[in-house]
């Protein structure tokens, strides 16, 4: 028999919470309707959440936290250069594909401070994090010298909000698969420096 405890009904309510969000927007999930399909008293769920705001707000920070982690871990394994970078981008292109259009611009309407506050952590603890990495393949030899680290950082930000998003991919044939092999294709033969693009093509085969 399973034990109930006291941040069991918090856990389920920002796991279906986040999913929701993350897929119709901002504007479309609301508490009451969230109380409903967990099965939970408004009641319980004003309390851990005293607005969709509070919510919203701690999903958010949640995820940050978690990519930050994770981007962390990454960055720290003992593996190839070329290939820890390979495994960062491939995890930042999965995390953000998982965020509709809708959800994107919802939040720039109806929490625009929240999404300042998120647009400044991801500056600060994860493009940051890109860019250090962009800047070592180049002492490192894996990265051609006269490529500038913010663009290519911005190329990449550009193509996982433009093309790997739910919402785009239900709109065309191709498969996330597909997209991820394409964007990394075009970007990273094009930065890589000879020798580090065969090891990149070799690793590739195995992660996408």
């Amino acid at each position: 028999m399973e034990i109930m405890t006291e941040n069991k009904p918090k856990e389920r309510i920002l796991e279906m919470a986040k999913d929701r969000l993350f897929k119709l927007g901002f504007n479309k999930v609301t508490l009451d309707e969230l109380s409903t399909d967990l099965g939970i008293s408004k009641k319980t769920m004003y309390k851990y959440f005293p607005s969709k705001d509070e919510l919203v707000k701690t999903i958010v920070w949640m995820m940050l936290r978690r990519v930050e982690k994770e981007v962390q871990r990454i960055t720290e394994e003992e593996k190839p250069f070329v290939h820890k970078l390979a495994d960062l981008i491939l995890y930042i292109g999965k995390t953000i594909g998982s965020f509709s259009k809708s959800f994107q611009m919802d939040m720039r309407r109806f929490a625009p401070l929240i999404w300042v506050e998120a647009e400044k952590f991801r500056q600060e603890h994860i493009v940051s994090k890109m860019i250090e990495m962009i800047r070592r393949a180049k002492k490192e030899n894996v990265f051609r010298n006269d490529i500038n680290d913010e663009v290519i950082v911005m190329m990449l930000s550009s193509c996982f909000q433009n093309i790997l998003t739910p919402d785009v991919l239900a709109e065309h044939s191709f498969s996330p698969k597909e997209a991820m092999y394409t964007i990394f294709h075009v970007i990273f033969e094009g930065a890589l420096t000879e020798d580090a693009r065969k090891e990149f093509v070799n690793y590739e085969m195995n992660i996408l």
